[in-house]
């Protein structure tokens, strides 16, 4: 005992951050603010100058190593773990293990040369317009036969919908037909259950249950399959017999000469994979494509209906480029999807996305393994089979990074002064969409998809957070609200913004007359 406090108290000493207790580390305070488990981080590391070290374990021989987590939102750290020490810090043998069974060796659940391959395949698709298109095809089709019917009919009822259903739905249907060319159709009146969706949603539950258990705990129901494990296994067992099913039939119907523009399609055309492997890059693509857009736009909405000033620079911004491509008539603003030239057009609307994703990034927290010991470009030493957390979501809330306002939801961040330009941050000050060799293969479809559906929605609808619902962070791998997104749908009335923009336009053409008045 003499001995263990005398090691324990060196340890303690040479921590930062939150409080370490003997055996159990710091394993209290993180149960104890379990409901703003990214604000306690955000605050210690604020604290600490943006990066502390703590200790999950306070065992020795495991306290230094296995127990030892480096948590860093600086932007210097960063960037030496994302690029310059890229091979240093991998995904890691934990993570692997827990995602396993669902993703396999996948491209997010891979490291070395499983995951260059397939990243290298994955990137030459993601470049071609031909992808593009398609998205574009799925991400129209769901909002304007499924998603707008269904915000007017709730508009009729004087209704409210949970937003964030709604999105999570549309997004996951959009996904499925861009990765594998099928629509489960699980946004369609009365919200009906697919087995597709529901066996995935279970799995990936069932798969995220295991970083609150020990491995060891884990592994052993597994072994007897009981809990959540009998449900992972019974779960991927369905999603596997879906995919195979749809493989074999996609093979058959490429030998017929049918064309496919689905990601699944692609790869089976660029050489011959297994149907494991194939099954994996489906799901891959589907748990990172899926959740990631429908978060965000759940957070943009909520942002964008308390600042009735941005909502208004949004649609000011949408009737002005509507009005440059198809005249001042505004039921033909309404008449059919915006084109990849007006998306691409609406600059304070990206703009809006990115400090959302600034302020709520779809994936809050994400971690490292330590392959040889280092030491980070602000001095702080990690040490071989240690763990690195870097923090997405406090590295958008660091005045040291961002500014006094740093809380605040300022879209003009991130224009040029004259406010005509869209100017991306670095990636390493604003990591929403990761950084370095693992950047986001999908980050312009993902762009693309959320200024779709905010466009659509925002033109037609105003929307207001429903009397006494409470919008609160659910403490998951994925930044999801709690309660779900719960507004009253109004409609819109765009005559009135295509007459403010009319007045503004008047008001900046009389300008230069006016000066010329005035000097002579």
């Amino acid at each position: 005992m003499a001995a263990y406090v005398v090691w324990f108290s060196r340890l303690a000493s040479r921590l930062t951050g939150p409080r370490v207790w003997p055996v159990v580390g710091s394993l209290p305070g993180l149960i104890q603010h379990s409901e703003r488990m990214h604000e306690w981080i955000a605050d210690n590391l604020r604290a600490n100058g943006g990066t502390y070290q703590t200790c999950i374990c306070a065992v020795p021989a495991l306290a230094r190593r296995q127990g030892l987590v480096t948590v860093t939102c600086d932007p210097r750290n960063l960037e030496h773990v994302l690029k310059t020490r890229f091979d240093n810090y991998p995904k890691g043998p934990t993570y692997h293990a827990v995602f396993l069974d669902l993703l396999g060796d996948g491209i997010f659940n891979s490291d070395g040369d499983t995951w260059l391959f397939q990243r290298k395949t994955a990137a030459l698709e993601f470049t071609t317009r031909t992808l593009r298109h398609a998205m574009s095809r799925w991400v129209c089709r769901s909002i304007h036969l499924r998603l707008l019917p269904m915000l007017q009919d709730a508009s009729l009822k004087s209704g409210v919908v949970d937003l964030q259903e709604l999105l999570l739905r549309l997004t996951f249907d959009n996904i499925c037909g861009l990765a594998f060319g099928k629509d489960p159709e699980t946004l369609a009146p009365g919200l009906p259950e697919n087995a597709f969706a529901v066996a995935f949603d279970r799995a990936t539950e069932a798969t995220l249950n295991r970083f609150i258990l020990p491995e060891s705990m884990w592994r052993f129901k597994k072994w007897l399959r009981i809990g959540m494990e009998a449900t992972l296994f019974r779960s991927v067992a369905h999603v596997d017999r879906y995919l195979s099913a749809v493989i074999k039939t996609r093979k058959l119907e490429i030998d017929d000469g049918q064309n496919h523009d689905d990601l699944l399609s692609r790869f089976i055309k660029k050489g011959t994979y297994s149907e494991a492997f194939l099954q994996h890059v489906a799901l891959n693509f589907i748990l990172a494509g899926r959740d990631t857009s429908s978060v965000a736009l759940s957070w943009f909405f909520w942002l964008v209906s308390t600042h009735p000033h941005v909502e208004r620079r949004i649609l000011l911004e949408l009737a002005s480029v509507l009005h440059e491509s198809r005249g001042p008539d505004t039921s033909a603003w309404l008449a059919s999807p915006l084109t990849f030239e007006e998306v691409d057009r609406l600059v304070y609307l990206k703009a809006a996305l990115s400090e959302t994703l600034r302020l709520y990034p779809s994936v809050p927290e994400d971690s490292k393994h330590v392959v040889a010991d280092d030491v980070l470009p602000d001095g702080t030493f990690v040490p071989a089979g240690s763990s690195i957390t870097y923090s997405i979501y406090s590295a958008g809330r660091m005045k040291s990074v961002w500014g006094n306002d740093c809380l605040e939801f300022r879209p003009d961040r991130w224009l040029s002064p004259d406010g005509k330009r869209f100017e991306m941050q670095d990636s390493f000050r604003f990591v929403a969409f990761n950084a370095g060799p693992r950047i986001c293969l999908g980050k312009d479809l993902a762009y693309l998809q959320m200024k779709s559906i905010a466009a659509a929605v925002l033109l037609r609808h105003r929307l207001h957070v429903a009397p006494a619902h409470r919008v609160e962070q659910k403490m998951s791998l994925t930044l999801f609200m709690k309660h779900g997104l719960k507004m009253n749908v109004h409609d819109r009335d765009m005559d009135s913004i295509a007459s403010e923009l009319r007045k503004t336009r008047q008001s900046a053409a009389a300008v230069p007359a006016e000066v010329v008045a005035a000097g002579a």
